[in-house]
């Protein structure tokens, strides 16, 4: 998890390991997308925007 860009996660919460290292790492971080939704996401580049828990398609400019 320390080289990553963003996490990401189909199950868990606010308090969820993932949420907690993202913290802890700086990295963006939403949890709980859903059961079998990153399978439709690989290989494909998005934007994670944690403040609003949104996983967005493609490359966005920062800050927007």
């Amino acid at each position: 998890m320390s080289i990553v860009a963003a996490i990401l996660t189909e199950l868990g919460g606010a308090t969820s390991h993932a949420a907690v290292v993202s913290r802890e790492l700086g990295v963006p971080c939403v949890v709980g997308c859903g059961a079998g939704t990153l399978m439709t996401l690989e290989g494909t580049v998005v934007t994670v925007d944690a403040t609003a828990g949104e996983v967005l398609e493609g490359s966005l400019s920062w800050p927007r």
